[in-house]
């Protein structure tokens, strides 16, 4: 879809423009998409795109409907007054004795899960780990091969099939599940959420030491992607059931805390 010149917004309708650049660039930032990967996808400019996102362009119908398919969307939540749908959930059900950590990558979801399934002698299940396992690719290739869409559904059924299989686990969730309402609305139901939390100084360094700079490989701008992640995701993060900052933490203090809230959850389920 080649990008085309667009008439300069009137007065009035600049607002509007503005609300729409920031819902798409809040969405691209939730899913962890940079603006290169995001052009591609929609068959348009980059530079197109960073109008659209700074509201300087007057997006056509098709080309926010091609924006909002390659971020696995319906063109409804780029228009601010289709944005208030709150996703219906699962209903209250029973968590059960089932912890799910999230938070960006970086944040000890892999370290500390394991840590805490050991001292609560419950199952550690990655649930990027199980996708993998069950689809035969890595993580990378299931998302550059079959799209965002098809990976966040290939995740809800993952954790459907946890949920029922098992009463007691803890759960390594990906950082950007919160960008799938559905799949998030059912980890808040069936499970208990602990949002890991840390500076984005620290996911970073953590990143790097790990050797995986995904999504910002060869990205320059890289921390400044991350914090706009993070920004994207926060107040999703925020409706977790407690939250643990492990920045300058050692681990073992960091499982403790981890406990404690545990227990605190499994005590007022």
């Amino acid at each position: 879809m080649a990008a085309r010149a667009d008439k300069p917004a009137r007065a009035e309708n600049t607002a509007l423009l503005r609300d729409i650049g920031a819902l798409v660039r809040h969405e691209r930032a939730k899913r962890g998409v940079t603006r290169k990967t995001l052009a591609r996808e929609c068959q348009t400019s980059e530079r197109y795109l960073a109008q659209i996102e700074a509201g300087e362009a007057n997006p056509s119908v098709l080309v926010l409907d091609s924006i909002a398919r390659s971020l696995d969307l319906d063109a409804v939540h780029l228009i601010p007054s289709g944005r208030a749908r709150e996703p219906s959930g699962m209903g209250a059900v029973d968590r059960a004795r089932r912890i799910a950590l999230v938070g960006l990558r970086g944040a000890g979801k892999s370290t500390l899960g394991g840590a805490l399934a050991a001292r609560l002698f419950v199952p550690f299940i990655e649930l990027d780990k199980l996708i993998e396992h069950e689809h035969g690719a890595p993580v990378a290739t299931l998302f550059e091969i079959y799209g965002q869409g098809t990976f966040r559904r290939y995740e809800r059924e993952c954790l459907t099939r946890i949920v029922a299989t098992h009463d007691s686990a803890v759960i390594a969730t990906a950082g950007g599940i919160v960008a799938d309402d559905e799949t998030f609305a059912q980890l808040l139901d069936r499970t208990h959420v602990i949002w890991l939390q840390a500076s984005p100084a620290e996911h970073m360094r953590r990143v790097m030491a790990q050797g995986d700079f995904r999504p910002m490989a060869q990205n320059g701008d890289a921390m400044n992607d991350l914090v706009a992640i993070l920004d994207a995701r926060a107040n999703a993060y925020r409706r977790s059931h407690a939250r643990v900052d492990t920045s300058a933490k050692s681990t073992e203090a960091c499982v403790r805390e981890l406990l404690a809230e545990a227990t605190r959850l499994f005590a007022i389920r």
